[in-house]
């Protein structure tokens, strides 16, 4: 019998498609290795850096253990029967004898899966209940979804009213859970800290209950996962954990009243304008239009209303102590820059870029009243406000 071109390319074929598949768990394999080593991937849910986002890392592990398996099995029995009947060279074009309907086989491959499902829904459940629950003595702290930025409220003293009101950066004290009550104030977001924790909505009009710990004191990104307009791709978050002898002197200076500027300085400048340009939509703890700065406690107000201006709709940051985060505008921007002696100075060159005109820094819209208008300053008053804001430590 002739050999046609056709019955000496298969075999070839066949051994390339298994190496091809061979090659091609190999790279797999040393992708998920790769990914689970953090550095310059601030959002890696496969690196757990806190109890929760373990528990979820143990579970994707059983998941995928129990895939590869599956895979393994598949695959090898597919490869096998490529081989096995693949075909040879001595072939007459018969048929092989069809059969159809193995009872047992087809019960077998019905109850199989539904079982390993089951196992796995079993482990689903088990997860998702160790998440919801919380220590005795967890910190509190409520997390408002704002378009586009995160707000960080706590109530220290369980009054009802927070001591502390900041944005885009969270601190916490490493080691200890955080419970947190997400909420919105305009459309649903998702807050999501993969090395703490999976994600969670913060949705309209009611409250979600999430948790978090760090195991070590560090900065862990984050960001909005779910889809809430012009700038939800530059929503981002932070949460800074402290050792506890930091987190207390974070906590009394946090409470602290911003001071206001020695006066004759550019920052007393900046602080009239801020005054007159700001003070409607960003609050500064200590300031109140209709009161001498300096007679005021400084507690922040949780719904705040500068001198009867209706509150802006998404509001905008407590910056009272702007300058004591890394970020600004969504976590988006770096507060501090190098010098060229490699020391960290506030970064001046972008703030007031930002003032100049931040629509075309970050996508708002301010005509809608979601973000900060070009309120058109003039240079000086630029460089009044940024010498000013770099106060607010």
């Amino acid at each position: 019998m002739s050999v046609t071109p056709r019955s000496r390319t298969r075999p070839a074929v066949t051994r390339i498609i298994a190496g091809l598949m061979l090659a091609a768990l190999l790279a797999a394999g040393a992708g998920c290795a790769a990914i689970r080593d953090d550095e310059g991937r601030p959002l890696n849910s496969l690196s757990p850096k806190g109890p929760s986002a373990q528990e979820i890392d143990d579970y994707i592990v059983q998941v995928f253990g129990v895939a590869g398996i599956i895979f393994v099995l598949v695959e090898g029995g597919i490869l096998f029967m490529a081989w096995r009947f693949r075909h040879r060279k001595d072939d007459d074009g018969t048929m092989p004898v069809q059969t159809h309907g193995n009872f047992g086989l087809e019960i077998g491959w019905t109850i199989a899966p539904a079982v390993i499902l089951a196992v796995l829904a079993v482990g689903s459940v088990r997860t998702i209940w160790d998440l919801e629950e919380r220590d005795a003595d967890a910190l509190t702290v409520e997390v408002i979804g704002q378009q586009w930025w995160w707000e960080f409220r706590y109530d220290l003293d369980e009054d009802g009213t927070p001591d502390i009101i900041t944005a885009n950066q969270m601190v916490v004290p490493a080691g200890r859970m955080i419970d947190l009550d997400l909420k919105s104030n305009d459309v649903i977001h998702s807050f999501w800290i993969p090395e703490l924790n999976g994600k969670k909505d913060a949705v309209p009009g009611r409250t979600n209950n999430w948790r978090l710990e760090a195991d070590e004191p560090g900065l862990y990104q984050g960001t909005c996962t779910e889809f809430c307009g012009l700038s939800h791709a530059y929503m981002r978050a932070e949460v800074k954990a402290l050792s506890p002898a930091d987190w207390e002197q974070w906590l009394e200076d946090q409470q602290e009243p911003a001071e206001v500027p020695a006066a004759g300085t550019l920052a007393a400048e900046g602080y009239a304008e801020f005054q007159t340009l700001c003070a409607s939509c960003h609050q500064v703890n200590g300031f109140d239009p209709d009161a001498d700065p300096q007679e005021t406690d400084g507690v922040p107000s949780p719904d705040y209303r500068a001198g009867n201006v209706p509150l802006a709709a998404g509001n905008a940051p407590n910056l009272t102590h702007l300058m004591s985060r890394n970020r600004f505008a969504g976590n988006l921007f770096p507060l501090y820059a190098e010098n060229g002696e490699g020391e960290l100075v506030p970064n001046e060159s972008d703030l007031g870029d930002w003032l100049r005109n931040p629509v075309q820094k970050k996508p708002m819209a301010p005509d809608q009243r979601r973000g900060m208008p070009n309120l058109n300053l003039t240079q000086e008053q630029i460089d009044a406000l940024v010498a000013y804001l770099v106060t607010l430590q």
